[in-house]
């Protein structure tokens, strides 16, 4: 691997010091389970602290960066570069002990996403791309799946949940697309799907209803492991897009034909 630049160097650099912090805390999870309160309070406050430490690092690194976060909101730091940041990707999964979550950073200039970062502490897995240089998987190039047919493909998705998101709309793209393909996951974090189409073991990925921080890292993940990524309708993504498509050249257009079939679109 290419010697890392110095944004990423700063951005894993935030992501391992929160990273610390939020094994510890989930080791605590674990141990609530069982008690009366159980773990929401204490999950909510190690977001927080995750999303101060985050936050403290990269501001003390680079200086005068507007801020987007999951917890905390936009904070203007008067440049022409944002950081785009979710502290704990797979809040749920988190709650539940179940070791499938994830740091993600995006950084974001003039409106164009530049850099990724997406680390999952449990599997010690840090994904990270800069455009124009690449995706990696620790010290490995990544790129995305060679798959051509549909029917050998994997697909990701995410799916609503109670309160939040248009439940049939869901089940007619998910029909859609069981039909036609080796199956679909729903592994509750957007960031380490998109960083798993990235690295070849998803094919493709599709949510809607989704946040700048779940996805600005994993855009560029994707667009530099040499995969397509837009909206479900086609149009071009940005952090501000609330749907998401993401595959290889052949899993891409496919997929986008199977959701507009379904009359989802």
């Amino acid at each position: 691997m290419a010697s890392r630049s110095a944004i990423i160097n700063v951005m894993v650099r935030a992501a391992d010091k929160a990273a610390r912090r939020l094994k510890r805390d989930f080791g605590e999870v674990e141990n609530l389970q069982t008690s009366k309160k159980g773990p929401a309070d204490f999950v909510s406050a190690a977001d927080l602290k995750a999303e101060s430490i985050l936050r403290e690092e990269l501001e003390k690194a680079r200086p005068g960066y507007d801020f987007l976060m999951e917890e905390s909101g936009a904070h203007k730091g008067g440049g022409d570069r944002r950081w785009i940041v979710d502290p704990l990707d797979g809040t749920s999964n988190f709650l539940h002990g179940l070791p499938h979550w994830a740091i993600s950073i995006g950084l974001e200039e003039s409106g164009e996403l530049i850099a990724g970062v997406v680390y999952d502490p449990v599997k010690d897995e840090l994904f990270s791309a800069e455009r124009g240089a690449g995706a990696f998987l620790n010290d490995r190039r990544i790129r995305v799946s060679s798959r051509h047919r549909l029917e050998e493909s994997l697909i990701a998705t995410g799916a609503p949940y109670k309160g939040f998101g248009k439940h049939a709309v869901w089940l007619q793209e998910a029909a859609a697309v069981l039909s036609q393909t080796a199956g679909i996951r729903r592994c509750g974090a957007a960031a380490l799907d998109l960083a798993y189409v990235a690295a070849g073991r998803f094919d493709g990925f599709w949510e809607r209803g989704l946040s700048p921080w779940d996805i600005a890292a994993g855009i560029v993940l994707v667009r530099e492991a040499g995969g397509d990524v837009s909206e479900i309708d086609g149009k071009a993504i940005r952090a501000e897009s609330s749907s998401i498509l993401a595959g290889n050249d052949h899993s891409h257009p496919a997929l986008m034909k199977l959701l507009r079939d379904a009359g989802a679109t």
